[in-house]
C-alpha cells in the first residue's frame, strides 16, 4: 500500500486525500491550523463564525465538481441555494443576479439591454464547457498520455466554440458590439472575482463558466464555507485516513530511493511515496529548499505577485442589514480601475443559519482585491501610515456598503480588518497572495506538476484555479493521475460516468 502525505487541508488537498483513501491508499493530511479549508475556511472569533475568504460556492449542480465528488464519496453537502445569487450595485443602476431563468431574463433585458443577445451565446457555451469539464480531462496535458485522453473526450459540439479557447472574453464582447460602461463594468466586476482578471484578459471559455455560477446555482454553505472542507475531512476519516491539525510542515526532503521525508514543527517525521502539496509554488519551494527543481525555482522568480485581499469581518444587528439579498457587489466609479475599494463584495450569512452569530445578529464580510506589495512596503517603511491606510479602507468599505445597507454603521457590534499580512499569518500563503493565477490564455494554464516525480501541487495555483469548484476539479485530476501511476491497468473509479454526471 502506497503512503500518501497531503500538506494542507484546503478543499483541493482534501478532495485528493478522500478520493485516494477510498482507493485504498494510506493517506495522512497535515494541517498547520486548527481548522480545515484555508482561504475557504471558517474561523471562530468572539462568538462569530466568519468565512476567511470565499463566502459563496458553486459546482454542486449535476456534472459540477462537488456533485461528482459527492456521488463518489456518498456525501451530503450542507448547502442551501442563494436566490438571488447577489446584487450588483453599479454607479447608475442596480442589477439583481437571479439564477432562475425567467427572473434573470426580465432583469437583464431591463438593466443591461446592450447584452440582450449575448446571454444566449454565453449560456450555450457554458453548457458545452460544463459537459466537457465533467469528463475530467487531464488539462493542461503533461505528457502524450494526457494528450490522448484529452483528445478522446472531445465531442462534435466543442468544434463551434473552439475559437473561444484562444479568445479573450473582451474580444467576445466586442464581436457582439457591447461597449457601454454598465455592461463592461458588470462583466469586469464578476470576472475579477472568478478569473482574477477583467474581460480584456480573461479567457472566453473560462469566463463563460465563471459568468454561469448564478444560473447553475450559487450556494450558501450552512455553518460557513469551511463546512465544505469539514465534510471532506469526515469522509476522509471514514475511509481510514489520518487528519492531523497543528502540524506545520517545515521541510520536504527527497530521498535517494524516490520517496520523501516530511518534517513538521512538532518534530513529526513521516516518509511518503507520494506527496500532495496544497500550497502555492512559492510555499512549496520554501519547503524543498536546496532540493527545489530548477523549473520551480525559475517559476517562483519569474511569476509576479497575484492579488491580495483587504477584508472586513463584522458582527451586526440583524435588523440593521435587512434586505432583499445576502450578497452584494458594489462598484462605485465607472472611470476607476476595479479593486482597491472600487469593487467591494459584501456577504451576510444565510439568515436561516443560526450557528454563525449570537441571537439577533449576523456575520458580515467585505472584501476587495488589493496590490500586496504596497501593504508590505508601507508596513516596513511607516507602520503608522499602514494603520492609517487600513482605517481609511475600512471607512471606504462602510461608505460603499451604505449604498445598499443604509443602516449598517448603527448596527455594527464588532469589527476587525484583514490585510495581505493577515492572510500570510493565518493561511501561511507567502506575502498573503490569494485567488490563484489569472485565467488568461488556456495555453499558459498551470498544471499540478512540480518537476519532481510523485510530488504534486493542488489548490488555486493549479488549473482551473480559484473557487472551491475549481480546486476540486484540480484535486480530482491529481487523484486520477496518482492512481494511474500506481495502478496503470486499473479502471479508475475516480473518473465519473459522463452520461450520469454531465449537466442537462
Amino acid at each position: 500500500m502506497q503512503k500518501v502525505v497531503v500538506i494542507g487541508a484546503g478543499v483541493g488537498g482534501l478532495t485528493t486525500a478522500a478520493l485516494l483513501a477510498k482507493e485504498g491508499f494510506d493517506v495522512t493530511v497535515l494541517e498547520a491550523h486548527v481548522y480545515p479549508g484555508g482561504c475557504a475556511g471558517t474561523f471562530y472569533h468572539k462568538g462569530y463564525r466568519f468565512d476567511a475568504g470565499a463566502t459563496l460556492a458553486g459546482g454542486f449542480q449535476p456534472g459540477g465538481p462537488h456533485h461528482i465528488v459527492g456521488e463518489i464519496l456518498d456525501l451530503e453537502w450542507p448547502i442551501r441555494r442563494a436566490e438571488p445569487a447577489w446584487v450588483i450595485e453599479l454607479p447608475d443602476r442596480r442589477v439583481v443576479r437571479w439564477g432562475y431563468a425567467d427572473q434573470w431574463l426580465a432583469e437583464r433585458d431591463e438593466k443591461l439591454p446592450a447584452m440582450r443577445h449575448f446571454w444566449k451565446q454565453q449560456e450555450a457555451v457554458a453548457e458545452i464547457v460544463w459537459r466537457f469539464a465533467a469528463r475530467v480531462p487531464s488539462y493542461p496535458p503533461a505528457n502524450l498520455g494526457d494528450v490522448l485522453r484529452l483528445a478522446s473526450k472531445i465531442r462534435p459540439e466543442m468544434i463551434p466554440v473552439a475559437p473561444l479557447a484562444l479568445t479573450s472574453f473582451g474580444s467576445w464582447l466586442k464581436l457582439n458590439r457591447i461597449h457601454d460602461q454598465a455592461s463592461r463594468a458588470f462583466i469586469d466586476g464578476q470576472l475579477l472575482i472568478s478569473a482574477q482578471v477583467t474581460a480584456d484578459k480573461a479567457n472566453a471559455l473560462y469566463g463563460a463558466i465563471a459568468m454561469d455560477l448564478p444560473r447553475v446555482g450559487a450556494q450558501h454553505v450552512m455553518g460557513g464555507i469551511g463546512n465544505i472542507a469539514q465534510t471532506l475531512v469526515d469522509a476522509f476519516q471514514k475511509q481510514g485516513g489520518e487528519y492531523l491539525k497543528r502540524q506545520a510542515v517545515t521541510e520536504i526532503l527527497p530521498l535517494d530511493n524516490g520517496t520523501y521525508r516530511i518534517t513538521t514543527n512538532k518534530k513529526l517525521v513521516l516518509d511518503a511515496d507520494v506527496v500532495i502539496a496544497n500550497l502555492t509554488p512559492w510555499a512549496l519551494a520554501d519547503l524543498l529548499g536546496d532540493h527545489t527543481p530548477q523549473s520551480l525555482q525559475k517559476e517562483t522568480q519569474e511569476r509576479g505577485d497575484t492579488w491580495g485581499a483587504f477584508t472586513i469581518y463584522a458582527g451586526v444587528d440583524a435588523e440593521a442589514v435587512e434586505g432583499d439579498c445576502d450578497h452584494y457587489q458594489i462598484i462605485s466609479d465607472y472611470d476607476k480601475p476595479l479593486g482597491e475599494g472600487n469593487s467591494v463584495f459584501v456577504s451576510l450569512n444565510d439568515p436561516e443559519d443560526t450557528t454563525r452569530a449570537p441571537q439577533g445578529e449576523r456575520t458580515l464580510t467585505m472584501s476587495t482585491h488589493t496590490n500586496i506589495a504596497s501593504w508590505w512596503e508601507l508596513n516596513q517603511r511607516d507602520p503608522e501610515a499602514f494603520t492609517a491606510r487600513r482605517e481609511a479602507y475600512q471607512e471606504m468599505f462602510l461608505n460603499a456598503a451604505e449604498k445598499t445597507l443604509p443602516n449598517i454603521r448603527n448596527g455594527i457590534k464588532f469589527i476587525t480588518t484583514g490585510t495581505p499580512l493577515t492572510f500570510q499569518k493565518f493561511t501561511r500563503r507567502p506575502r498573503g497572495m490569494v485567488g490563484g493565477f489569472p485565467q488568461t490564455s488556456l495555453l499558459s494554464a498551470r498544471g499540478p506538476y512540480t518537476g519532481l516525480k510523485n510530488l504534486w501541487l493542488v489548490g488555486d495555483s493549479v488549473f482551473p484555479g480559484q473557487s472551491t469548484a475549481g480546486v476540486t476539479s484540480g484535486g480530482m485530476r491529481v487523484a486520477a493521475d496518482v492512481l494511474r501511476a500506481a495502478q496503470p491497468t486499473k479502471m479508475m473509479s475516480i473518473a465519473p460516468n459522463p452520461q450520469k454526471s454531465a449537466a442537462d
